[in-house]
């Protein structure tokens, strides 16, 4: 731990160092406000969508019975010839869940940091090296918290238990027009706004941008809650896991101008992490490590000027109870579930878009309730959501 607090430390002065050495310089900067507002209606046709019982994918976002909200998001940047400043602000159900694990959000507490989707300073250090600073959305997996910036409106199952944010120092550089190289070191996954955990997680990631589309191989290592310290009071039997590795493929290819088609894998794997066996000792557990992989491909097809169709196929599967929640286990804590999801764009206007959408879910073990209230491995719902941007 000494060894990586030395590293940030040094990477740090590394970077205020020429600052400090260059002369202040003014520059005019440009401001810019951004946005999108979203709301939906969504019922399913084999399960209840009412009261206590009610049933939805456990995806997330996009999950709420009837008519509901999704989130008015705002951004505001300051570009300038060298630096600048981005500040994404949510509001709404969605947004919330988006920052789910804020430490000030948590305990139900979170006030103002409960609206921080991102918050992040930037400096571009020379034509190819650009240094972030901040919290800023997560560089793995296809989708995105934006509905503006994804075709389907509900989202993958690998999107919704991967990461959703990160606050750390990253630094993007292009190693030649077409490949592309970013590190960081970041808080534990979504911790946004501080980490009292005093563990640190190692982001990477190499992206190749060709004639037809782009494709990043991403990457993330690191201990996500922390490990114990003695010289703290721990309770016997309180387990803590292990480092969390994840190794993410997205592409994206436009195959003609009217044919896309888009690719998502990815694989998770926590260790088995350490036990506290008496006041005064932790010992390491025994067991294999647990996680979840998956893979989905995204077909889109332009059919006029103001419509587009698409779907998304995804399969995603869970080994030794990495996830809880997300499928119904077997007695091994194993289980997997495909979803279907066909959905339509219907361009309304510049800045309005419909997005209706029929979703099928189907897992191998009993996961949801049919409309007789008893164990079903299936669930199919219709959505309709409406979206502007600004």
């Amino acid at each position: 731990m000494k060894n990586i607090h030395a590293l940030i430390i040094f990477l740090l002065l590394l970077i205020s160092a020429p600052i400090i050495a260059q002369e202040e310089e003014e520059e005019e900067g440009k401001l810019s406000f951004s946005g999108s507002a979203d709301v939906y209606f969504r019922k399913n046709f084999n399960g209840p969508t009412k009261g206590e019982f009610a049933q939805s994918p456990n995806t997330s976002f996009g999950n709420l019975p009837g008519f509901s909200l999704g989130m008015l998001n705002l951004i505001t940047k300051y570009e300038g010839k060298k630096v600048g400043v981005v500040a994404d602000l949510v509001f709404g159900p969605r947004g919330e869940d988006a920052v789910f694990r804020s430490p000030m959000n948590t305990g139900g507490f979170g006030g103002s940091s409960q609206i921080v989707n991102q918050l992040y300073v930037y400096w571009t250090v020379t034509d190819a090296v650009t240094l972030t600073f901040g919290n800023f959305n997560t560089y793995l997996g296809y989708e995105v918290i934006s509905p503006t910036a994804n075709f389907n409106y509900s989202t993958s199952y690998m999107f919704s238990y991967g990461p959703f944010s990160h606050t750390g120092i990253k630094a993007n550089i292009d190693l030649s027009e077409k490949i592309s190289f970013m590190a960081s070191i970041m808080n534990p996954t979504d911790m946004t706004e501080f980490n009292d955990l005093e563990s640190y997680t190692f982001g990477a990631q190499l992206g190749y941008a060709g004639e037809m589309g782009n494709t990043y191989l991403n990457f993330l290592y690191g201990d996500q809650d922390g490990t114990f310290d003695l010289d703290f009071p721990l309770n016997i039997g309180q387990v803590s896991a292990g480092k969390t590795f994840q190794v993410d493929l997205t592409s994206g290819l436009n195959l003609t101008e009217k044919f896309y088609l888009g690719v998502n894998a990815t694989y998770n794997t926590i260790a088995s992490g350490e036990i506290v066996s008496s006041p005064d000792n932790v010992d390491d557990v025994n067991g294999d490590p647990s996680g979840f992989y998956g893979a989905a491909i995204y077909l889109q097809s332009q059919v006029s000027d103001k419509f587009r169709l698409g779907a998304r196929g995804e399969y995603f599967s869970v080994f030794n109870t990495g996830i809880d929640g997300a499928v119904g286990l077997n007695s091994d804590g194993d289980g997997n579930v495909f979803a279907l999801t066909l959905t339509g764009n219907v361009k309304v206007s510049k800045n309005f878009t419909l997005i209706p959408e029929l979703r099928m879910d189907t897992t191998s073990e009993d996961t949801f309730l049919n409309n007789s209230l008893d164990p079903s491995k299936n669930l199919s719902s219709f959505l309709l959501a409406a979206v502007f941007s600004f």
